[in-house]
């Protein structure tokens, strides 16, 4: 008998599929935006917005909402998230090929975030200020465009 399996070989590079979320509150009159520091390489110590793997079972926007909570501990049940853009730039990342559904949000306060997961450090920072670091190369892969993009 022959055996008629399709061979599985499979030589592309895999293609992995991340979420991130921007957002934006207010201070008084003053626009901040919640960053992450992050823990560990790749670019450990750079600024960046929360984010991550999507998981099998969710999409990118249920996806963009865990990694907030993990990575800040802010719960974003019930908040709507606008999709900025996908984000697929082949060397976006130096770990692989990722491709990134971005999503965005205003507050309507202005929660204390606690960092958690992979993230050093999660605060906010005066929208002009974190402009200013983006043009000076502080940001994580491509975040600094991100940035650019959410604000609109």
């Amino acid at each position: 008998m022959t055996d008629t399996t399709t061979d599985t070989t499979d030589d592309r590079t895999p293609v992995f599929y991340t979420a991130d979320v921007v957002l934006f509150a207010m201070r008084g009159n003053e626009p901040l935006v919640l960053l992450i520091e992050r823990g560990w390489d790749p670019h450990q110590g750079r600024l960046a917005f929360p984010g991550g793997h999507v998981e099998p079972d969710e999409s990118s926007e249920a996806a963009a909402r865990r990694e907030a909570q993990e990575e800040t501990g802010l719960d974003l049940a019930g908040i709507p998230l606008r999709m900025v853009g996908v984000y697929d730039e082949p060397g976006r990342d130096p770990r692989g090929r990722y491709v990134s559904v971005v999503y965005t949000a205003t507050l309507a306060s202005l929660p204390a975030p606690v960092a958690g997961d992979d993230a050093a450090r999660a605060f906010w920072l005066p929208l002009a200020t974190a402009l200013r670091e983006a043009r000076d190369g502080r940001f994580a892969f491509d975040h600094a465009r991100i940035l650019t993009d959410a604000r609109g």
